[in-house]
């Protein structure tokens, strides 16, 4: 996967983290293995943090692969929370479900397959914390879209923003404007405070005020 810090740090971050339990670690092989976009442990550990330190038991999901940051985030909400999956393939959600069942927290994820910006528009009520990882393209509207959904004081995170550095230069690749326009909004909006944590492939928390 795309990451901006280097081989040996990323190596040694991730060697600082407890091992993790064997539905994740089978997961982690399993995107290495055949290429399948995962947040990876150390932004799973990041996202799994801010859910715990929000308080978060209301989290929708946006574009959420095989179920790796769900089942993460599904821990942190504990029993009482709510964790909304989405993603366009049938065949990501029924390898989710497998992987979430196994993780033992399936009573508290709702599985939706369809456009995560359409399925989020049709989902009903405030959201403590959205995490955001789809198709790049739409990040903009992904912004305008989900920051009236998120309570104040509740979280907008998105994975990708540093784009392996590719959003520090002009380009015509519609990506990577795409992202330096949302990157653009975090921080230039009055209504979040931002922050990109440069891990992986630069993780933004925006807090909503």
């Amino acid at each position: 996967m795309p990451n901006v810090l280097s081989e040996a740090l990323d190596g040694y971050l991730t060697e600082l983290m407890p091992e993790r339990d064997e539905v994740l670690t089978e997961m982690e092989e399993k995107a290495t293995a055949e290429r399948i976009p995962i947040v990876g442990p150390l932004v799973g550990r990041v996202l799994h943090q801010m859910a715990v330190l929000s308080g978060a038991k209301r989290v929708f999901e946006m574009g959420s692969a095989i179920g790796y940051s769900t089942i993460w985030l599904a821990r942190a909400v504990g029993p009482e929370g709510r964790v909304y999956y989405s993603d366009g393939s049938e065949q990501n959600a029924a390898q989710a479900r497998k992987f979430i069942e196994r993780a033992g927290v399936a009573d508290r994820v709702v599985i939706q397959v369809g456009d995560a910006l359409d399925l989020l528009e049709q989902t009903e009520g405030s959201f403590d914390l959205i995490f955001n990882d789809v198709d790049k393209h739409d990040y903009p509207r992904v912004f305008d879209l989900a920051l009236p959904r998120i309570r104040p004081g509740g979280l907008l995170i998105t994975d990708n923003v540093l784009w392996s550095g590719r959003v520090t230069e002009p380009s015509e690749d519609r990506w990577t404007t795409a992202i330096q326009e949302y990157n653009r909004k975090a921080y230039g909006t009055g209504e979040i405070w931002t922050t990109i944590i440069p891990l992986r492939d630069g993780v933004a928390v925006s807090v909503k005020r």
